[in-house]
């Protein structure tokens, strides 16, 4: 019973690599249109001082965007916020702490930026871990269901408000959340979800990033309920070379090495869809969509049972105190 706990999501989850990196094969990366300028718009970017949040932060930077990093790491997020600005694009770059690992840690950051007094036109919830032994966070949750979905759940309640106030019809507030394919093979057990019955670090990732799919649909669907000026999408940027994958076992450690440099999508590429739902002209007024290579597409059969998503709703309410 525990072998086949464990090692029915560990293939599910690579079979549906598989999948992904077949696709990518035949099928070139997203390419971004010309998006328009973003002059005066503020963003904030979960996990942006590398890999896909740092392209993302970036170009948003570019087109003229006040970007807000949020991160963990500070002396990385000093470096991405210099690299940024050296371009010199017009856009202005700052960094804030944050450790999605901590609720308190959201709630401090939530409070620092709603002090400066600034608006919220974009909020891309990016960061994320992957296939971490098992372990919790600092509030005692599962760390992916902690961190990859609750603290994000957290975070974007507590700057509703702000995006509501800075969106307005034909120029909404945006929320972007950057989910995965493996949302596809996901299980979302609600009596169990720090998955103490039987750990699987596989099962544990996909579960978080279903939670992220769900979510945004809720979401969706009780904005527009309200008339407010916001959208919220989820996007699957694909297999792409960043540090998510360096907690593979180390045989598969050694197969994708060579594997990531023919078939992975590097992080630009990666950031490409997140980009463009965050910016793009096509994508004003239009939420509740699950975006992957730049088209909308159908997520998971799980994702869109409307009890599903309202008992997770609740029930993630109640964990994190809103």
């Amino acid at each position: 019973m525990w072998l086949m706990s464990v090692l029915v999501p560990l293939v599910r989850l690579y079979l549906c690599g598989m999948k992904v990196l077949l696709y990518q094969l035949f099928n070139r990366s997203f390419t971004l249109p010309v998006l328009p300028q973003q002059n005066g718009k503020v963003a904030v970017v979960t996990g942006g001082t590398r890999g896909m949040g740092f392209e993302t932060a970036r170009h948003l930077a570019g087109l003229g965007m006040h970007v807000v990093i949020a991160g963990n790491e500070r002396e990385e997020g000093i470096a991405a916020i210099r690299k940024i600005h050296e371009e010199g694009n017009g856009g202005k770059a700052e960094f804030l702490y944050m450790d999605l690992t901590s609720l308190k840690s959201v709630r401090q950051f939530v409070q620092t930026f709603k002090d400066r007094g600034l608006p919220l036109h974009v909020l891309v919830n990016n960061a994320g871990t992957m296939l971490v032994p098992e372990r919790q966070t600092e509030d005692g949750f599962e760390f992916h269901f902690g961190l990859n979905y609750l603290s994000h759940f957290l975070l974007t309640n507590l700057l509703l408000d702000v995006l509501k106030k800075s969106g307005r019809q034909g120029c909404c507030s945006r929320i972007v959340n950057v989910a995965s394919a493996t949302h596809y093979v996901g299980v979302l057990d609600l009596k169990d979800l720090n998955r103490r019955i039987c750990y699987s670090s596989h099962g544990a990732y996909s579960q978080s990033k279903l939670a992220l799919v769900l979510f945004t649909y809720y979401l969706q669907e009780q904005l527009t309920g309200g008339g407010f000026p916001v959208t919220v999408n989820a996007v699957d940027p694909g297999m792409v070379d960043t540090a998510l994958y360096d907690n593979l076992w180390s045989l598969a450690q050694t197969l994708k090495k060579p594997v990531a440099k023919l078939l992975f999508r590097t992080p630009a590429e990666g950031a490409s869809t997140t980009i463009y739902a965050a910016a793009s002209s096509e994508m004003e007024g239009a939420g509740g969509f699950y975006l992957y290579n730049g088209q909308k597409t159908q997520s998971s059969d799980f994702s869109y049972d409307s009890q599903l998503q309202a008992e997770l709703w609740s029930k993630s309410c109640k964990l994190v105190g809103v």
